[in-house]
């Protein structure tokens, strides 16, 4: 009987040793905990996102003495110009670069189509000054005279509004910019071309009347020739009467929009300002001088405004000057 009872005690005992959650051994019954999963280390963002670069471009620091003023250069060299150290390359110089150099070097890549659509061509972009407001820098470099319009206000606290440095930005640009850029590029300074739009294409017409071969070709887009009472009919009077022959080679072109229409409901049309007219009563008086030297063409591009024009006529500008010679067809 005392047998039997510690039998029991002993399976009691048992019992409640497994009821209060007694463990077998790890080593014999449990599997080793799996190791908790590390996450791939995350770099770190940068703290200022990288610029987004044009390839093939550069920028080069240009302080004037003839102005006083600190500009830019922006440049273009075309795709195999570090291959072809033989090749020299002709250039055009663009007013406006802020807008029109990244433009013109997107055309140059897609129709240029490796210099089978156009010539290989450096671009070099011209700045507005540093610290300047690109209305500001324009409206004093590239305006012929002091006369600015008569509502005319300054953008810049505290300096008046400014007009009539052309002169002096065409010297900046023959004995300081045309001078860097022939020692530091294998550029053909006999085949330069000046590109231009609205102001920039009146700075373009007063090139060409003060010293025509400073280029060789002249892309005039939209030239403001309205400026100071149409100043630069009496420039070309002036040149007329002194000179025989002006030697340039002459595109110019406005858009279809850029002339006065009172009855149109269409707003693109000039309200005051015949720009078409303007520029094709300048052409008609160069052409009835018959300088020998003198080739000039133009074009009036429809569905587009002084805004809107400029993608397309510097496209046509740059084929009428630099489309490649066509090779002759094989004889049979």
């Amino acid at each position: 009987m005392m047998f039997r009872s510690a039998a029991m005690m002993a399976a009691l005992v048992l019992l409640a040793a497994c009821s209060n959650g007694a463990a077998p051994s790890a080593s014999t019954h449990t599997a080793a905990p799996a190791p908790a999963a590390t996450a791939p280390p995350v770099a770190a963002a940068p703290a200022t996102p990288p610029a987004y670069a044009l390839e093939g471009t550069e920028v080069r620091d240009l302080p004037s003495k003839i102005l006083g003023r600190d500009y830019q250069l922006d440049v273009y060299l075309p795709d195999g110009y570090a291959e072809h150290s033989e090749r020299s390359y002709p250039v055009v110089f663009v007013t406006d670069a802020p807008y029109a150099f990244p433009l013109i070097r997107s055309i140059a890549r897609r129709v240029g189509d490796h210099g089978n659509g156009l010539r290989d061509f450096i671009l070099i972009g011209l700045s507005y000054a540093k610290g300047d407001t690109p209305k500001y820098s324009r409206n004093r470099d590239y305006t012929p005279t002091a006369k600015g319009p008569s509502s005319a206000e300054s953008d810049m606290p505290g300096r008046a509004p400014l007009y009539g440095e052309a002169e002096n930005y065409r010297r900046f640009i023959a004995e300081e910019v045309f001078p860097f850029v022939a020692s530091h590029y294998r550029a053909d300074m006999h085949d330069k071309i000046y590109a231009g739009h609205s102001y920039g294409g009146l700075l373009g017409v007063h090139m060409l009347l003060t010293e025509p071969g400073m280029f060789e070709h002249y892309i005039l887009g939209s030239p403001s020739l309205q400026f100071d009472g149409k100043v630069m009919f009496e420039r070309e009077r002036a040149y007329a009467a002194s000179h025989k022959d002006l030697p340039a080679d002459v595109f110019m072109a406005l858009g279809g929009f850029e002339t006065v229409d009172p009855g149109s409901p269409d707003k693109r049309y000039h309200n005051a300002v015949d720009m078409v007219r303007n520029a094709q009563a300048f052409e008609r008086v160069l052409k009835s001088r018959h300088y020998p030297g003198l080739h000039i063409r133009s074009v009036v591009i429809g569905d587009e405004d002084h805004l809107t024009v400029f993608p397309t006529l510097i496209t046509h500008g740059l084929q009428a000057m630099l489309t490649p010679p066509q090779e002759p067809a094989a004889t049979r």
